[in-house]
């Protein structure tokens, strides 16, 4: 807010208890989206199959979001943060409505694509506007309002999200976002005021082209190698070397840009390095847990949808009271003692999911939720302020897109490589183990688990079969899961000492 107030800004011009809300709403969108539709995919499998596709739901819509997530970030420094929310939420709306019009998994993943290019823009955007609107004193204490927001859509997604597939339809989970958006849209539109100073612009294309291609091509890799296509096949091989030589130039091109996308020179101060890196490492976790647990609980413990979203629902009420204290956590401790008190519980809380077993009961997959959300509650919050406490006025926007950058580009990788993994992990079983059975089983073979009416004609010998296969490849992932959050833990270690917030 430091610039624009100098610029002729009046705070008075901007309602700021309708706009926090309005942001907060606008942020509930993209955040519920995650939790609301993990509960949702056994039942989205279970009409449309394609299991086999189940980890590209989720890596669509991530990559969209990942990929854009800079461009909307500098665009908002550029041209001003309410016209780039606005197009966000609009766009993120129309995708909305066509998911829930999907009839084949291969059209809904098209439409994830579209909902995620307009979501790329709504978590960065509405955070940088609160960064604007408050004091550095203030940020610490609406930053966790924010932040809570992701512990609330925790909540409401689970258990909303399994009331509508057992009682309505899975479909209305992508339309609840309409009523939703509007009231965001409106919110924004009418009652948050910015007056930027009128200059040409040099729009960074070539850079942004870049790092689309990037990272399109590593995720790819990570979906399809092991799979489809083995590691070391010419196809990986080559999307690889596409990859890093396009990210190369992307750099290059980011130093020579008058206006670049992503100035590099940002990542120089250390917290916000060590808090981008571990928001990728916390990315990954978040999406490994939230996307494959209710499939277990549905396909081996043969629970209920509703029991399944309850086992996510606990994160999110881990996550903002976790939130709601870090404010005042980071003020009397410091960010880097807090930070470490957040790895810790995402540790623990992992090492509940790899002592996970089909008899040990829901209760137990919840708790280790609960841990994990208390985890994520106080270190996307310290994050958050770290980064924009760091920079002023003219690099907030994209400093916070970078770091919004780095946990979608973790969920990315999460979803492509924790779902590869699941699906390499089951065939490996299924070769493995499957010798005495008298059928040929694919990944889509675990489409039967997740739908209880074909669940309950599977032969005694053949359910226990798929039981296991699925118990036995979860557990491989929720490893890479604890080998994650450990990392994670390390990197906030790095974090400088200090009392700073």
């Amino acid at each position: 807010m430091e610039k624009a107030l100098t610029k002729g800004q009046s705070r008075k011009k901007t309602n700021r208890p309708i706009v926090l809300a309005s942001i907060m709403l606008a942020m509930f969108l993209g955040a519920i989206e995650g939790t609301i539709i993990s509960t949702a995919m056994p039942a989205i499998v279970g009409e449309l199959g394609g299991f086999s596709l189940y980890g590209w739901v989720f890596s669509s819509y991530l990559l969209m979001n990942a990929v854009t997530v800079l461009i909307y970030g500098k665009l908002s420094d550029l041209f001003g943060r309410k016209p780039i929310l606005l197009f966000g939420i609009s766009v993120f709306l129309i995708g909305s409505i066509l998911c829930g019009f999907a009839e084949s998994m291969t059209m809904l993943i098209v439409f994830r694509f579209i909902q995620g290019l307009g979501a790329g823009a709504i978590t960065p955007i509405a955070t940088t506007i609160v960064g604007d609107m408050y004091t550095k004193e203030e940020r610490a204490t609406i930053q966790g309002y924010l932040s809570s927001v992701w512990g609330i859509s925790a909540i409401a997604g689970p258990a909303l999200g399994g009331i509508l597939v057992e009682y309505v339809s899975w479909r209305f989970v992508f339309w609840l976002n309409i009523p939703l958006g509007i009231l965001a849209i409106i919110g924004v539109g009418l009652f948050l005021h910015e007056h930027i100073t009128k200059k040409r612009h040099r729009i960074d294309y070539v850079g942004s082209l870049l790092i689309m291609i990037s990272v399109s091509c590593f995720m790819f890799v990570l979906v399809e190698g092991g799979t489809r296509w083995s590691w070391m096949s010419i196809e990986s091989l080559s999307l690889v070397i596409v990859s890093v030589v396009a990210f190369l130039f992307f750099y290059f091109q980011e130093k020579k840009a008058e206006e670049p996308i992503m100035p590099f020179s940002i990542w120089k101060e250390r917290p916000i390095l060590i808090a981008n890196l571990t928001s990728l490492t916390t990315g990954i976790m978040l999406i490994g847990i939230s996307s494959f647990l209710p499939t277990f609980v549905q396909g081996v413990m043969e629970q209920s949808p509703i029991i399944a979203g309850f086992t996510l629902t606990t994160m999110s009420i881990g996550w903002p009271i976790a939130s709601t204290f870090s404010g005042s956590l980071m003020l009397k401790f410091g960010y880097r003692k807090t930070s470490l008190l957040g790895g810790l519980a995402l540790v623990l809380g992992s090492v509940f999911f790899i002592t996970l077993t089909p008899n040990i009961g829901p209760i137990w997959a919840a708790v280790g939720s609960f841990i994990v959300g208390i985890g994520m509650g106080l270190t996307s919050t310290t994050f958050i302020v770290v980064i924009q406490s760091a920079v002023d006025w003219e690099q907030r926007g994209i400093a916070t897109a970078s770091n919004s950058f780095m946990r979608n580009f973790g969920n990315t990788i999460g979803a492509a490589l924790l779902g590869g993994i699941l699906n390499s992990q089951i065939l490996r079983y299924f070769k493995e183990k499957g010798h005495d059975l008298n059928t040929n089983l694919t990944v889509d073979s675990i489409n039967s688990l997740l739908n209880q009416d074909e669940r309950n004609r599977l032969p005694d010998g053949l359910l226990q079969f798929l039981q296991d296969g699925l118990t036995y490849s979860l557990h491989i992932v929720y490893c890479v899961v604890l080998i994650i959050a450990l990392i994670s833990f390390v990197l906030i270690l790095l974090l400088p000492r200090g009392k700073q917030a």
